[in-house]
């Protein structure tokens, strides 16, 4: 075999002066909030424990507040391969994978730990695995905290309250379909457009976890918080399918490890926010108030309507399953 000592000697010169021998891959990470959100600070636990897995292997490039589009954007430019990873909300998931829905019932978990649990167990593990099927790959159910409604017309205590409320909604059948239950205006809309939308007085107020409400500073532009919630906010770590299938096994092992730490890094901000929002809010200047038992349980009754689509579309038995696991 001939050795050709010029290629030779030329790399030798390039790693002499600088260049590496093998370029590193970058992994554009694209999610809608600011990177004091609580997506932002599981992005970077991310990119830390990835480095830290794979040495220079990979260089992460970040892209908060909708730096690449919306929500939908961002996840068709990961089924084509133009963006890497993102982190995204449940608002948009429905579209790819419809059985996600099923997480935004409203009134379908008790508490962040059962929740937490229902994602991290079988059900929520078997979901995930269907993001293959679609040109993208689901690393980790990540978490925003429930949702809790803001508005500049009235405070809420009745369902008579949000009757013809314009109130944006993520792009998720589920939601529309419970806030038209109650008799509000649901408006669907991308993130990108909703604090402008508010201050012109397109829509009147707005739905999103404490996570949300205080880190893009809703009370800049809603008076009346009203604690509902209503709905839990799932997350996803989610990758491009033709960059997933580009790694090898080691590079995979460390993609999940990074996404777990990341997971783990993002509910410890939500356990924190909704600890210390409200407070946070009141401090503000928001008008704030929490829904009783008794009047959480009149805005159940007043979706009942919604619940029966709910179940002819996933079926009762995984509703039920969801609703009764320990």
């Amino acid at each position: 075999m001939m050795i050709n000592y010029r290629t030779l000697a030329a790399a030798g010169a390039l790693v002499a002066i600088g260049f590496p021998a093998f370029a590193e891959t970058e992994i554009k990470l694209g999610y809608a909030l600011a990177p004091d959100s609580h997506y932002g600070v599981a992005a970077l636990k991310f990119e830390e424990v990835l480095l830290a897995e794979t040495g220079d292997q990979f260089k992460v490039t970040h892209f908060p507040s909708s730096g690449l589009g919306g929500e939908r954007e961002v996840i068709e430019g990961l089924q084509i391969g133009t963006v890497e990873a993102t982190i995204v909300s449940s608002g948009t998931l429905a579209n790819f994978v419809p059985e996600t829905g099923v997480f935004d019932i409203p009134f379908l978990f008790s508490g962040l730990p059962h929740a937490r649990a229902v994602l991290d167990g079988p059900i929520g593990q078997d979901i995930l695995a269907k993001f293959d099927g679609v040109g993208l790959h689901g690393l980790a159910w990540g978490e925003q905290g429930f949702r809790h409604i803001t508005n500049n017309r009235n405070a809420i205590h009745t369902p008579a309250d949000v009757e013809g409320l314009k109130i944006r909604t993520m792009e998720n059948p589920v939601h529309l379909a419970a806030f038209d239950a109650m008799g509000a205006a649901p408006t669907p809309m991308a993130w990108p457009e909703v604090i402008s939308s508010l201050q012109q007085g397109v829509i009147d107020g707005q739905e999103n976890p404490l996570s949300v409400i205080v880190s893009v500073k809703l009370n800049e532009v809603q008076k009346y918080l009203t604690v509902s919630g209503h709905v839990y906010s799932p997350a996803m770590l989610l990758v491009s399918k033709p960059f997933w299938d580009g790694l090898d096994d080691t590079q995979k092992a460390a993609m999940e490890k990074a996404a777990t730490e990341a997971v783990v890094t993002m509910r410890g901000y939500v356990d924190n926010v909704e600890t210390s929002g409200v407070e946070t809010l009141k401090e503000r200047g928001m008008e704030v108030n929490i829904l009783s038992a008794e009047e959480k349980a009149a805005f159940q009754g007043s979706i009942k309507s919604a619940y029966e689509g709910y179940y002819e579309t996933y079926g009762q038995e995984l509703v039920d399953s969801i609703v009764n696991f320990e």
